[in-house]
C-alpha cells in the first residue's frame, strides 16, 4: 500500500512536471509590438503551459501589462515573476511601485506571484549604482509587507560582474545573468563558462541562493566573433545548461519564450528576434521533448577561478544601451554584461521584459520540480523507486 501511494503521487509530479523552470515573456503582441489584452496573453499561456508554468515579465507598467497578464492567470496554476522597470529616471522606478501595490490589491498575488524583480541590469547600464537598487529593493520589500505580502521574495537582476555585497545583502536571492553567446564563447565551451559564472557569484552570495534570471543562446543572426547562432546551437546549448542545472539543483529562468519580430535592429545586432525556444508563430523549433539528459553527463566542475574579478574589470565594449524595457540584453564579451535592446513601443516609459524560478506545486511535484528535475528525470526516480522498494 506505501509503495502503490508513493507511486502513485511521484506519477502525478510526472504528469505535472514541465520541461523548464521558467520563461522570460514579453507579453506584447510578437509581430507587432502591440500592448496585449488578457485573450492575447491567455493565448500565450496556453501554448507555454505543455513546457512550464512559470513566467517573468520586467515592468508591470509599461503597456499596462501586469493587469491582462495577472487576469488570464486567475483560476490556474501559473506563476509570474512581476518586474519593476528602473532607469536613471527614478519617476520610472515609482509608477512601477505604485502599479505593483495596486494589482496587489486586485488579485492573489500569494498565489499566482513567485517574485518580484527590482530592476534589470540597470547597474550594468549605469543608471544606478548597487547601493540605489539595493535601497528600492528595501522600499519594495517594506511596501509589500505593508500590504500583508511580506512572504513574496524580491530581487534584483544583474549581470555577473555586478552582483557585488551591497546588492547580495539587499535581496533575498541572487538573480545573475549570464549569455556565453555574448562573451563571443564558442558553443563548445559555453558550458564550462556560464557555470563559471554562477559558481563565482554563489561564493560571493555566501547562504543566498543564486538563480540564473537569464541565460539562452539564438538560433539565427550574424556571428558575435566565435559565437555563432544556429538551430543545432540553440539546442545543445539549452540541453546542456538545463541537464547540469538540473543535477546541481540550480533554478533558471530561460530566455525566452518566442521569438519576437517587433523587436528592432539595435548595437549592430541581428539577433534579437530569435532567442525563443518557440517561433514567431508560436510553433516549437524542436521536438518535444525539447532535450534529453540522457545519458548527460557534466564537465568537470572546476576547483578554483578568476573569471569574476577579471572580466568584471575588463572595459566596455560598444555604446550605451537603450533604456527601454522588453527583453533581454546584448552581453559584451570583454565584461559579461548584457544591455537591454529594445526601444518603447508605446506612451509609457515604464518597462518590460525577463526571468528566476522556483515553481510551486503542491506535495511531491513542488519539490520535484521546484529542484529544477526534467520530466525525464522524474520519471527516472519513478521508475528507481519502484525497483528499490520490490527489491
Amino acid at each position: 500500500m506505501k509503495l502503490t501511494l508513493t507511486l502513485a503521487t511521484l506519477a502525478t509530479a510526472v504528469a505535472t512536471a514541465k520541461e523548464f523552470n521558467g520563461f522570460s515573456y514579453n507579453p506584447k503582441q510578437l509581430k507587432t509590438g502591440a500592448c496585449p489584452t488578457v485573450d492575447t496573453v491567455r493565448e500565450d499561456l496556453s501554448v507555454l503551459s505543455k513546457y512550464t508554468n512559470q513566467v517573468r515579465i520586467y515592468s508591470v507598467k509599461d503597456c499596462n501589462q501586469g493587469e491582462p497578464v495577472l487576469r488570464a492567470m486567475e483560476n490556474t496554476d501559473w506563476k509570474v515573476q512581476l518586474g519593476m522597470w528602473v532607469s536613471e529616471v527614478e519617476s520610472v522606478y515609482e509608477a512601477d511601485r505604485n502599479e505593483l501595490i495596486r494589482l496587489a490589491g486586485l488579485f492573489d498575488f500569494k498565489k499566482h506571484v513567485s517574485a518580484v524583480i527590482v530592476g534589470n541590469e540597470a547597474i550594468y547600464r549605469k543608471e544606478q549604482t548597487s547601493a540605489q537598487i539595493a535601497a528600492k529593493v528595501r522600499d519594495t520589500k517594506a511596501a509589500l509587507a505593508k500590504a500583508g505580502l511580506g512572504s513574496i521574495p524580491v530581487t534584483a537582476s544583474e549581470t555577473w560582474p555586478h552582483y557585488d555585497p551591497t546588492l547580495i545583502a539587499a535581496v533575498d536571492y541572487v538573480n545573475v545573468h549570464a549569455f556565453p553567446f555574448w562573451e563571443g564563447t564558442p558553443i563548445a565551451g559555453a558550458q564550462d563558462k556560464v557555470f563559471q559564472h554562477i559558481y563565482d557569484v554563489q561564493k560571493l552570495a555566501g547562504s543566498k541562493k543564486v538563480v540564473v534570471g537569464e541565460t539562452g543562446w539564438p538560433d539565427a543572426g550574424g556571428n558575435h566573433e566565435a559565437a555563432v547562432p544556429s538551430l543545432a546551437n540553440e539546442q545543445r546549448y539549452l540541453k546542456e545548461f538545463i541537464c547540469r542545472a538540473n543535477l546541481e539543483k540550480i533554478d533558471y529562468i530561460w530566455f525566452s519564450a518566442f521569438d519576437e519580430a517587433w523587436k528592432p535592429v539595435t548595437n549592430a545586432s541581428d539577433v534579437e528576434t530569435h532567442w525563443g525556444v518557440l517561433k514567431g508563430d508560436k510553433s516549437p523549433k524542436f521536438a518535444s521533448p525539447m532535450y534529453d539528459c540522457k545519458g548527460f553527463v557534466p564537465n568537470d566542475k572546476p576547483s578554483s577561478s578568476s573569471s569574476a574579478s577579471s572580466s568584471a574589470s575588463s572595459s566596455k565594449t560598444g555604446g550605451k544601451a537603450s533604456t527601454t524595457p522588453s527583453g533581454h540584453s546584448n552581453t559584451n564579451k570583454s565584461d559579461g554584461k548584457s544591455s537591454d535592446t529594445e526601444d518603447e513601443s508605446d506612451s509609457d516609459s515604464s518597462s518590460d521584459s525577463q526571468e528566476s524560478s522556483d515553481t510551486s506545486k503542491s506535495g511531491a511535484a513542488s519539490l520535484l520540480v521546484g529542484s529544477g528535475l526534467s520530466a525525464v528525470g522524474i520519471a527516472a526516480s519513478v521508475a528507481a523507486l519502484a525497483v528499490s522498494a520490490l527489491i
